[in-house]
Order: C-alpha cells, then sequence, then structure tokens
C-alpha cells in the first residue's frame, strides 16, 4: 500500500485531465465547507490551497470572494490548468510534503487531498501547517470517519487513501496549535465527506 501512496502524483498526472472534468461535473456538494471557510476569511486574504488539482471549483470560488490564492500540486499538468483558469494567482508544481515556503497565510486549506497520504505523512503535514499559519489562520482539511488505510480505484487505477483516528487528529491540531471551530463526520449534505476546521492561536515561532 505504501508504494502506492507514494506515487500518488504520478497518479493524479497520469489522470489530469480526466480527474479534473469529473471534478468539475460532480456538483457542488462540497461548496456549503467551503463557504464556511471563506466566512471565516475578511477579502484579500492570503489562501494556501494544498493539493489545489486543476484550481476547480475550489480556487475559482476563493478567488470569486477576494481570496489571494496560492496553489500547490505536484501535477504539472493540473498546475497548468489553474495558470490558465486563474493566472494572477500564484500556482507551484511541489509535493506538499515537507513545503517550506517560508511565508504565512491567513487560510490553509487541504481539501480532497489529504487523505491520500499515509498515516506518517499525515502526521509530518502538522509541522506543514504549522510553519505557514500565524495566530488566527484558517485550516480547514478533510479525511475518513476513522483510522483505515485502503485501495480504491479511479478509471481502472488503483487509488491509495488513508485516516487517523479522529482522536489522533484531535491530539495533534492541539499539539500544533489548533483550536478545533467544527468538526463533521461523514457530513451528508457535503458528499459525505468528514470535515475538520480549525483556527491557529498559538506562537508558530517557537
Amino acid at each position: 500500500m505504501n508504494d502506492l501512496a507514494d506515487k500518488i502524483i504520478a497518479h493524479y498526472e497520469r489522470h489530469a485531465s480526466d480527474w479534473d472534468a469529473d471534478r468539475r461535473n460532480s456538483g457542488s456538494s462540497d461548496r456549503k465547507w467551503q463557504d464556511r471557510f471563506i466566512a471565516l476569511l475578511n477579502s484579500g486574504a492570503a489562501v494556501l490551497d494544498l493539493g489545489c488539482g486543476g484550481g476547480s471549483p475550489v480556487a475559482t470560488n476563493l478567488a470569486a470572494h477576494g481570496m489571494r490564492v496560492t496553489g500547490v500540486d505536484g501535477s504539472p499538468a493540473l498546475i497548468g490548468l489553474c495558470r490558465e483558469r486563474l493566472p494572477d494567482a500564484e500556482w507551484i508544481v511541489a509535493d506538499m510534503r515537507g513545503l517550506k515556503l517560508a511565508r504565512t497565510f491567513d487560510g490553509i486549506l487541504a481539501w480532497d487531498s489529504f487523505f491520500h497520504l499515509k498515516h506518517d505523512d499525515q502526521r509530518a503535514m502538522f509541522n506543514v501547517f504549522a510553519a505557514h499559519a500565524r495566530p488566527g489562520t484558517i485550516l480547514m482539511f478533510n479525511t475518513g470517519p476513522g483510522h483505515v488505510e485502503g485501495i480504491g480505484s479511479y478509471r481502472g487505477d488503483p487509488l491509495y487513501h488513508a485516516s487517523l483516528d479522529p482522536r489522533e487528529y484531535k491530539a495533534l491540531l492541539a499539539q500544533y496549535w489548533f483550536e478545533l471551530i467544527d468538526h463533521a463526520v461523514e457530513d451528508p449534505q457535503a458528499g459525505g465527506r468528514t470535515v475538520w476546521l480549525a483556527r491557529a492561536s498559538g506562537d508558530f515561532s517557537r
């Protein structure tokens, strides 16, 4: 399974065009949480979108509300689509694991991307979140409902996903000075997504 987890970027690069079309045609089942995230930010806020895909619908929604988007994805093909759609935003081809941009953001989003990381990589991502946060930064990501590691399928190609136990996510948020604002398990109004919404409250210079 770990081998497939390490190949997740190659998976999305291989299926970039199909996945982008499917994502755009999947409706707005997650718009509820996108809008909740946006409502906690001011117009002009700087948002780091980790695993941004092709930029639609999430980044385009952020930009439409006046957010300044910095999108990161490991797939050059998907970042290419982002640059076509939102040429005024900042787009970076990079693996979000271990990302170091040496600046902070008002909002950090890891939407429909975080759950493709293996367990240890998910734990390590809290270092990435904290490194790009300052007091007041809004963080939102989605996971599975419980501790799991599995292989799904996308267009006949195996697709890795994993999640930690909810108690561990809560402990990691607290360890890295994020206060939980809201949490929903398999929200039926959001396509069954399990969502974590938090606000940074600590001293990230430590």
